[in-house]
């Protein structure tokens, strides 16, 4: 699982297009102020060990919310981090696990909609811990 993770002022989205069949079609469009905004690629080789890399990613991302003062979080699926991918489901549901354990942390905590292409505008703080990559 590869994580780049900013710490926002600002992170605005909206569905642009469905990339997967079996998404749920929705349209939405939405915007959050002072949040982690995670960016997530799962990759092929988390399928053989999904419970360590999810802990690691809710781990990791939990220090950095501590490190920097943020209670919110937005997990965005983004596929480009990494030449290796798990399969769609795998992916989702992954993802959906994470988040259930920063909400189960006490995070709020959201997810774009899975299987879609998106408009977004991130502004990102300048300090060192505010552009933070993973690879776990």
């Amino acid at each position: 699982m590869k994580l780049l993770m900013f710490d926002t002022e600002d992170f605005w989205y909206k569905t642009f297009s469905k990339t997967v069949d079996s998404a749920e079609t929705c349209e939405v469009e939405k915007s959050t102020t002072d949040s982690l905004v995670i960016f997530l690629n799962v990759e092929k080789e988390d399928e053989d060990q999904k419970d360590r890399v999810v802990k690691k990613a809710v781990n990791n991302i939990s220090w950095l919310a501590k490190k920097t003062d943020r209670n919110k979080v937005v997990l965005h699926s983004f596929g480009h981090l990494s030449e290796s991918k798990s399969s769609i489901e795998f992916a989702e549901d992954a993802i959906k696990t994470i988040m259930d354990k920063l909400i189960a942390k006490g995070f709020e905590t959201s997810m774009t909609p899975f299987g879609y292409l998106f408009e977004f505008k991130i502004h990102v703080k300048g300090e060192s811990l505010a552009k933070v990559w993973k690879s776990i």
